[in-house]
């Protein structure tokens, strides 16, 4: 299996921590910021279950700036062999 290692970066760490800290933010959201704070820094990387929801958050105009950052991010964390 191809094991991909890019991690999440320092900024956008700090983005999905403050999407988890606000109680109005979706649940995608809140799923998308999991995942890239899972990934900060060790080998994990994005479930299947989280790729489908962050090329869903990509395709659709209704989410934010800043749930589509988090949905690309871990995207390109995904597991390449899947």
């Amino acid at each position: 299996m191809a094991i991909n290692r890019k991690s999440t970066s320092k900024s956008l760490a700090s983005k999905a921590s403050k999407v988890l800290n606000n109680p109005s933010s979706s649940k995608a959201a809140k799923t998308l910021a999991a995942s890239a704070l899972a990934q900060k820094s060790n080998s994990k990387q994005t479930s299947a279950k989280v790729e489908t929801l962050a090329s869903t958050v990509m395709r659709s105009n209704k989410y934010s700036g800043n749930t589509k950052q988090l949905a690309a991010s871990v995207l390109s964390q995904s597991n390449k062999a899947r």
